[in-house]
């Protein structure tokens, strides 16, 4: 395989791009590892620049761009993975408008300040397969292009569209927006999840994975106007995030299923 250059300096571009968000944003790019995912960016229409692969390797996705060939054990001291597969892929962003996104879709899920990268790829799974229309991360959030984030969303990263917007903004649009909980506060009602209507113009609203909610947005006073908790048994207080974000997303589906909306 003939090596392509795109890049005249591969490894710093890849280790920049692989680390610093603002690396990510500034340049507009950020890297894809391994052929199932670099594949799927290309079945979505997503732009990819160009790939790397170890040298002598022949890996060559179709569509994803030239190939730039590193030289032996270069591939595996760039890669933030410890068995990392090839390619890597540099992939052109997709920021999508903020107002439109917000216009075009009825059933979102909005994320106060994840930060776990991990957590925020699972959540973007699950809303894939549930059927979510967008999913919303308020400043402060985790960068949905960090390279964890793409390989835990299984390529759902490619499929949902993900904004950055305040819950203000959310409000603005017309949504209904339901916080989670973990407990019970003064002031606040609270009921189980699967007796919470989901139907309609709604966003449901997770907190940050230590903090979760702020306790004065009540019923009164903050920006959600309903709340709803996962009742569960045993000593633990809460569950994960992103355990609680698809046992949500996934009681909603059934409800917009079973309601037709």
């Amino acid at each position: 395989m003939a090596a392509l250059t795109f890049d005249s300096k591969p490894v710093q571009t890849l280790r920049r791009l692989l680390a610093r968000r603002s690396a990510r944003h500034d340049e507009g790019r950020f890297v894809v590892e391994g052929a199932v995912l670099t594949a799927e960016a290309v079945r979505a229409g997503w732009t990819c620049i160009g790939q790397y692969a170890p040298e002598g390797s022949g890996i060559n996705v179709e569509g994803a761009g030239p190939v730039n060939e590193l030289a032996l054990g270069v591939f595996d001291r760039v890669a933030t993975t410890r068995a990392p597969q090839a390619p890597l892929a540099l992939v052109a962003m997709r920021v999508p408008d903020v107002a439109e996104t917000l216009a075009a879709a009825s059933f979102v899920v909005v994320l106060e300040r994840i930060g776990d990268p991990g957590n925020l790829g699972t959540i973007l799974r699950s809303a894939e397969a549930a059927g979510v229309d967008a999913l919303v991360v308020t400043p402060g959030s985790a960068d949905v292009f960090n390279p964890k984030v793409v390989r835990a969303s299984a390529g759902a990263v490619f499929h949902v569209p993900v904004i950055t917007a305040t819950l203000e903004d959310v409000g603005a649009a017309g949504y209904r927006m339901v916080g989670t909980t973990s407990h019970a506060f003064a002031g606040r009602t609270v009921a189980d999840h699967t007796a919470t209507d989901l139907t309609g113009r709604v966003a449901i609203v997770m907190g940050n994975e230590a903090a979760g909610l702020p306790d004065d947005w009540n019923d009164e006073f903050g920006p959600i106007s309903t709340w709803m908790t996962i009742r569960h048994h045993g000593r633990s207080e809460s569950l994960n995030v992103a355990m609680a974000a698809t046992v949500l997303v996934f009681e909603a589906a059934h409800q917009r299923r079973v309601r037709g909306s």
